[in-house]
């Protein structure tokens, strides 16, 4: 076992006000299994690629093993994907190989395949299983599951658990829970590392923010009692004070030693107060800085002036000669979420997209009710450009509601100003989201709305669909959201 230190790490992009990283300082051991999780845009990409040294910046990073990112790059997908494995690391014995590859439920003959033939979930387990041959590796795996159905996400999570020595960056809970020993979180102010899997984490994050807040409650009471406390003192002090100077009283004169002795008292006990008071402060300035305030989103359902939405009976889909779905009967009624599930290619998003009027060839029977407003999520976000102002106009939405939407989901207002195509594919991602949020519908058809979403952003999103439950029919292959949010499911 040996150790990844990090010291005094600090880094900003060239033109930027803020530093992304200011003077942080951790260890990691290289057999941990480490969980990376926090909100979109906080740098953990960037952090991957400062460990590759792709970055300068100031600080000292100590290791004794090489790191290798994941995903591989791949420059010719036509070739065959034993040549690929071969680019990656060639010093392996083929039974290795297999051996990976059967962890991974792959059958050996894929490897006489062209690359670009297999699926991206395919590509995704042989790329893990090359680079998992390599000795000596600490690997940084950013973001495998984007890319994997529900099935693939728990092969490949059993995969992980069997290993030891990486980073690997997600935002599935389950994913997460089943795969790693360690959490490194990025918060607001700070990095910090647990033991433990997701779930521990969150346990333990939940009962500090909770102590944090009541440490605040009682703070705050405490500050307003001794500012009372100390004005009434005061206030007795310049009383007493006063009466140094005041009339005879049955001819005696005021005994002006003892009122001034009494006074000195009660200053003395004013600024002893005021100092409690402002230890009381410096005190509730340390709390709740930490805390990623998850404010309430709010979405926009519009009722159908029907209870039945849309059905299909022995529903069949094809692209040219290969069938894509086949007797498919179906019925979306008002207040339903239905999550359509199954592996990747057997036609989760054609049938989304069917449902959205596009023309695919299909038979049997499809009834959409008349006037039907629908919102749609598209699975591929490469077609945003330009400024969130002019996006907002061509979609014809609020542009002041979807802005304050962004905000509650973790963007920083100097985003607003910049192209979408800067952006990362989680704010991406969140721009569609807030979009959808705008949007007044009968009916939300969303298609792996949580791909790159944080975690925080997608318990908000929880929170949001049971508070305020639309009709909805989604894919998505996150098992928590899926548990948390469906009423029915189509299975594929």
């Amino acid at each position: 076992m040996s150790q990844i230190s990090i010291s005094h790490l600090s880094f900003n992009y060239e033109n930027s006000y803020e530093n992304i990283f200011e003077d942080v300082s951790f260890t990691i051991d290289t057999n941990w299994k480490l969980g990376f999780i926090g909100r979109n845009g906080r740098g953990k990409t960037t952090f991957l690629k400062l460990l590759m040294g792709l970055y300068d910046y100031t600080g000292v990073i100590t290791k004794t093993v090489d790191f290798e990112y994941f995903p591989f790059e791949i420059q010719n997908p036509s070739l065959l994907t034993s040549t690929i494995v071969d680019a990656i690391y060639d010093d392996y014995e083929i039974w290795e190989l297999q051996r990976e590859l059967s962890l991974l439920s792959l059958e050996p003959e894929l490897l006489n395949r062209p690359f670009q033939t297999l699926s991206r979930g395919e590509q995704t387990k042989v790329l893990l299983a090359a680079l998992f041959l390599k000795p000596h590796q600490f690997l940084l795996i950013d973001e495998p599951t984007n890319h994997l159905d529900l099935d693939g996400r728990q092969i490949v999570s059993a995969y992980l658990n069997k290993k030891q020595g990486f980073i690997l960056v997600s935002h599935d809970r389950a994913f997460l829970d089943n795969c790693v020993d360690h959490v490194l979180s990025i918060n607001k102010m700070n990095i910090d590392i647990q033991k433990g899997n997701y779930s521990t984490w969150l346990f333990n994050k939940q009962r500090q923010d909770q102590f944090e807040f009541n440490q605040d409650k009682k703070l705050k009471q405490e500050i307003g009692q001794l500012k009372t406390a100390a004005k009434q003192t005061e206030n007795w002090s310049n009383a007493v004070e006063k009466s140094k100077n005041g009339q005879r009283v049955s001819g005696l004169r005021p005994d002006r030693g003892h009122i001034g002795h009494q006074s000195a008292k009660m200053m003395k006990r004013s600024k002893s107060l005021k100092k409690r008071q402002h230890k009381s402060i410096e005190s509730k300035e340390k709390l709740l800085k930490n805390i990623d305030w998850a404010d309430t989103l709010q979405i926009r359902p519009r009722a159908y002036q029907k209870d039945r939405l849309i059905s299909a009976n022995n529903l069949s889909l094809c692209y040219g000669d290969r069938p894509i779905l086949k007797d498919l009967s179906f019925e979306i009624n008002q207040g339903d979420r239905i999550a359509i599930i199954g592996p990747n290619g057997s036609g989760k998003s054609s049938l989304l997209k069917l449902l959205l009027g596009e023309l695919i060839p299909f038979s049997g029977n499809l009834n959409l009710g008349s006037q039907l407003q629908l919102s749609h999520i598209p699975q591929d976000t490469h077609f945003l450009t330009g400024d969130l102002r002019h996006y907002s106009r061509c979609e014809e939405i609020d542009e002041s509601l979807f802005k304050t939407i962004l905000r509650k989901l973790g963007f920083n207002r100097e985003q607003f100003e910049k192209d979408m195509k800067s952006f990362s594919e989680g704010q991406k991602k969140k721009v569609c989201l807030a979009r959808s949020l705008c949007q007044s519908a009968h009916l939300y058809l969303w298609d792996e709305p949580l791909n790159y979403i944080d975690v925080l952003s997608r318990v908000q999103i929880e929170e949001l669909l049971l508070k305020t439950p639309p009709t909805m029919i989604f894919v998505e292959h996150d098992q928590s959201f899926i548990d948390h949010l469906a009423t029915k499911i189509i299975e594929l």
